[in-house]
């Protein structure tokens, strides 16, 4: 560790024992080992964050490398598709009679006899009373403790009102 061997330590406990004494020494090792275990986990703590911090910069680096990957065939695609929407627009102009504009001023799209259809579909929109009963029972999902620990714990699995309570430990009157 720092070139202590078996010798040096012998000699170093002799010293501490002559110096303070059998009374006070087993407190003070006490002592010593507590805040050894400390820094101990202290430089594992630090140690498993430096490893979280590159961890998450590679991770980052990869969300980057995916996104412009994504950016490529998105590009790609939208290439292909407004070349094909060309073509067709271009075969259906010569089926027409009509020849393909082909004038700087004048865009696909404004000579276009097929209207585009949208890509992906809307989804359904949800009432806003529906929409907060799913996020009130989203929370309670979340914030629940399972069945199985509350057993062990002996906590309540099933809630009961006031009303409910009362009714339950009454005490009933005899029947006759």
């Amino acid at each position: 560790m720092f070139g202590i061997d078996v010798e040096k330590l012998a000699i170093i406990g002799t010293v501490a024992l002559i110096v303070l004494g059998p009374e006070r020494l087993p407190r003070l090792a006490r002592t010593l080992g507590t805040l050894i275990g400390r820094a101990q986990r202290y430089m594992a703590d630090v140690k498993a964050e430096v490893a979280r911090e590159i961890q998450l910069d590679e991770l980052k680096n990869v969300r980057e490398t995916v996104r412009d990957a994504a950016r490529t065939v998105e590009n790609t695609i939208h290439g292909g598709i407004s070349q094909t929407h060309s073509d067709i627009n271009a075969a259906l102009g010569t089926l027409s009679g009509k020849e393909p504009s082909s004038s700087p001023g004048t865009s696909a799209e404004s000579t276009a006899p097929i209207a585009a259809a949208p890509a992906v579909a809307a989804p359904m929109p949800v009432s806003g009373a529906k929409r907060e009963k799913w996020r009130r029972n989203l929370a309670q999902r979340q914030a629940a403790t399972p069945a199985w620990y509350k057993l062990e714990n002996r906590q309540r699995t099933r809630l009961l009102s006031g009303a409910a309570r009362v009714a339950r430990y009454r005490a009933r009157p005899l029947q006759r």
